[in-house]
């Protein structure tokens, strides 16, 4: 089901260098109690992501920030502190924004909620982060360390 996964990716990179569509999505550097970040692992993209995805059509931006926590990391009730930034992404072809949040799980309970789409997931210190974290969620981790609000290019 990865190889399915990955094909199904490679198509829609395929698909959005060919159209070059604008898109919104939001991710959360999502803390648990003890101020460990959660990590996701996704089937389809090599590395470690902040969990979140894309807003889909009629849907409000905060409303898919957790349905995505729900659906990647089995977290629902997560706290809202703030928005990070807001950043441009024009990777894979991509006109993407994506908003990220600073949110707080009430709990430490992180599992990979569609294993479909999710391989693997983690609680990790800030200063202790995978290897395979991709460059762009180590810039987001640091802009929250340093206490800066973030924005430009992802």
């Amino acid at each position: 089901m990865a190889l399915l996964h990955r094909l199904l990716g490679k198509a829609a990179r395929l698909v959005w260098r060919v159209t070059r569509p604008r898109t919104i999505g939001v991710r959360a550097l999502l803390l648990d109690p003890d101020g460990r970040v959660a990590l996701v692992r996704h089937t389809y993209l090599d590395g470690w992501y902040l969990p979140g995805g894309g807003v889909k059509k009629g849907e409000a931006i905060a409303d898919a920030l957790h349905r995505e926590l729900a659906e990647e990391v089995a977290v629902t009730g997560a706290t809202v502190e703030r928005i990070l930034g807001v950043y441009h992404n024009r990777r894979e072809s991509k006109d993407d924004h994506v908003v990220v949040y600073v949110a707080r799980a009430a709990g430490d309970t992180l599992r990979g909620a569609d294993r479909l789409e999710v391989a693997e997931v983690g609680w990790f210190a800030a200063d202790a982060l995978p290897a395979g974290t991709t460059p762009a969620t180590r810039r987001r981790i640091a802009e929250w360390r340093q206490g800066e609000t973030g924005g430009g290019t992802w």
